[in-house]
Order: C-alpha cells, then sequence, then structure tokens
C-alpha cells in the first residue's frame, strides 16, 4: 500500500527554543511519530506528513491549525509518520514533541 504525501506551511508564533532534533512515538499501528527539527522561516512551521490513511487531508489541516495557533512552533520543521493514528494521537502526539523540544534538560 502507498503512502500518501501532505506538506502544511503554517503561521506559528516563534519558538525561541534551539536545540537538536526531538523525536516522539512510535511507527505501530493506530499510533504516530513525531519528528521536530529547526526550520528555516520563523513564522512559519513546516510539516510533512506521510500517512498510511489516504483522503484524510482536512482533517490533517484542522489537527495542525489548531496545534500551530496554540503552540510556538514558528521555525520548526515537523515530520510526521502515520500508521492510522487518530487525530486526539496526533494531537497528543505533537504536544508531546513540543513539550520535549522546549525541555532543555532532556537533552
Amino acid at each position: 500500500m502507498s503512502m500518501e504525501q501532505l506538506k502544511y506551511n503554517l503561521p506559528s508564533k516563534v519558538q525561541p527554543t534551539q536545540r537538536d532534533a526531538v523525536l516522539v512515538g512510535v511507527t505501530a499501528s493506530g499510533n504516530c511519530e513525531v519528528l521536530l527539527e529547526k526550520g528555516e522561516d520563523t513564522a512559519h512551521c513546516a510539516v510533512d506528513i506521510q500517512t498510511s490513511a489516504r483522503g484524510f487531508g482536512p482533517i490533517w489541516q484542522a489537527v495542525l491549525n489548531d496545534f500551530a495557533e496554540r503552540k510556538n512552533a514558528g521555525g520548526l520543521k515537523i515530520e510526521i509518520h502515520d500508521v492510522g493514528a487518530t487525530p486526539a494521537v496526533v494531537s497528543l502526539r505533537l504536544d508531546q514533541a513540543i513539550e520535549a523540544w522546549e525541555n532543555q534538560h532532556g537533552q
């Protein structure tokens, strides 16, 4: 089965923390993996998604818009590898990733 590729570039408040990449989650059925890295554009977060669940672009857009509005994600590049995670799980993983990014003691 081929994976669907989705790309978003969302406005978000600047993420002031600078650090190495952060990885949370797992690529297992009903879950997803989120990788955060430093990006180029501090006014936006770039999101690349590979998902096994095809045709859910509007739902991805809604989850990511909510995340970008709630969190300081400007200047981050986010990669998501999804294996059928629900929107709630995706939102949880994004929140975990940004928390890990901001927690300097974790690295």
